[in-house]
């Protein structure tokens, strides 16, 4: 008996539902960016290995697939490499090609080869597959989609109001009212740690702050203090951890705290007239709020930072992310280049959305109306009909066989086909069509131009 096949772990087939509600994510996504003036890009799904390798820190490295050259990639290995048994000094003697991992790298490559075509400042959108070679467990795969929309070339703060607005107008358009968007900011957390007198512990501190909501208080004090942060340090930190109330009475907290740092200073600025231009644009059905406690990417971000919370009685982890970087495309020896960039957490969002049932149900349609076949001559019949509604946009099919009536009746329901049409010897005799609502099981005999008018 032949062996069942399968699909490497880590990786997922989509049926045409899963698919359909993918693209229905996809397209609410695209035609926002599009609205808000981003353009799309695509890059290849493989990358030259120098492109990708260190950029991503070691373990980064380990989670790259590596394609092996093509032919026989062995034979100009000096053996010294195969009895050394090291594989990362033979690695880059047999594969010079990789698995992209994000998107971030390769935009940055793309802008550093294209510069010179580019129009800056440049907005630019992204929805391609990446792969990590991850160890697979729930909600962790090693290939799926990211959804990105970068801006480079521009240190403008509006940039930061324009993306805050653009997660508002996607999530109100994916019907997933309540969205929380988090904000902070890179400068701030640098300027608390200056305070405190850690700035060479600032990973070991915001670590420990971003689980204050998790541990608590005390919790939190005492793993500062095991990383070596003063007792006086944390004293000073003591109005942060009550840090309450709207946007404006925790900024105002926090100028007490950070009123002699210079950087920290500037941070709030930053987040003051982010805060003041979204009170004077409005958002739809999205909040605003600013949580000193964030800390997503502080090796890469060094500006604002966003995060996107699921509405409230969710439980769901982040569903969107970014912020202000200012050194994207120094890794390929351009620099100076600073922008600012959010992504979409597609699958998370999927399964949001499907908790709370918002997926429309006409999604999964992708046949208006389905034609019975009698035999040859109805089913010619039925095919000259279904080509003038196809020219009128409207999706037809004939099933393919001559089977009982209700074997195709059913085929239609499992298929979730709204309307069926009947062409049998009557109808042929008069050149009419009996349509039949598969909800209501009401019908009607009809000429094709009213037939066309009731499918429209």
């Amino acid at each position: 008996m032949a062996q069942k096949p399968s699909i490497p772990k880590g990786t997922r087939d989509f049926n045409p539902q899963d698919v359909a509600k993918r693209n229905y994510i996809f397209s609410t996504i695209r035609s926002a960016f599009e609205t808000f003036g981003f353009q799309p890009i695509e890059t290849p799904s493989f990358e030259n290995s120098s492109t990708l390798m260190g950029k991503y820190g070691e373990e980064g490295d380990r989670l790259i697939f590596k394609i092996l050259n093509s032919g026989d990639y062995l034979s100009k290995v000096d053996n010294k490499y195969y009895l050394d048994k090291n594989s990362s000094m033979l690695t880059p003697y047999i594969s010079e090609k990789a698995l992209r991992y994000d998107l971030t790298v390769p935009f940055a490559r793309y802008v550093v080869q294209h510069q010179n075509e580019i129009d800056f400042p440049f907005k630019r959108y992204q929805i391609q597959p990446v792969w990590r070679a991850d160890r697979p467990q729930k909600g962790r795969f090693r290939e799926f989609y990211q959804c990105d929309a970068d801006v480079v070339g521009s240190n403008s703060l509006w940039q930061e109001v324009e993306f805050v607005q653009l997660y508002d107008a996607v999530f109100t358009a994916l019907g997933l009212h309540g969205v929380t968007i988090k904000i902070n900011n890179r400068k701030i957390l640098s300027g608390i740690a200056e305070v405190i007198g850690a700035q060479d512990k600032l990973i070991d501190f915001t670590v420990a702050l971003d689980k204050l909501d998790k541990i608590g208080e005390e919790k939190v004090k005492e793993e500062m203090l095991g990383k070596g942060i003063p007792q006086s340090g944390i004293d000073k930190l003591q109005p942060l951890f009550s840090l309450s109330g709207d946007f404006g009475a925790q900024v105002t907290e926090l100028k007490s705290i950070l009123e002699t740092s210079e950087e920290g200073r500037q941070g709030i600025e930053e987040l003051e007239f982010i805060n003041k231009g979204i009170e004077a644009l409005g958002l739809k059905t999205a909040t605003l709020q600013l949580d000193v406690t964030l800390a997503r990417g502080l090796n890469y971000y060094t500006g604002a930072i966003f995060e996107v919370a699921a509405p409230e009685g969710v439980k769901m982890g982040s569903i969107g992310g970014g912020g202000r970087y200012d050194d994207l495309t120094g890794i390929f020896g351009l620099k100076d280049m600073s922008g600012v960039g959010i992504s979409f957490g597609l699958d998370r969002i999927a399964l949001v959305l499907e908790q709370l049932n918002l997926f429309p149900e006409t999604i999964t349609n992708t046949v208006k109306v389905m034609f019975i076949n009698f035999g040859e001559a109805e089913g010619m019949a039925s095919m000259k009909a279904i080509k003038v509604l196809r020219e009128n946009d409207i999706s037809a099919e004939l099933f393919p066989d001559k089977k009982k009536t209700v074997k195709q009746f059913n085929y239609a329901n499992k298929r979730n086909i709204p309307f069926v049409v009947l062409v049998g010897e009557s109808e042929l005799a008069d050149n009419t069509y009996t349509l039949k609502n598969m909800a209501s099981s009401a019908q009607e005999t009809i000429t094709l131009d009213t037939l066309i008018s009731a499918l429209k």
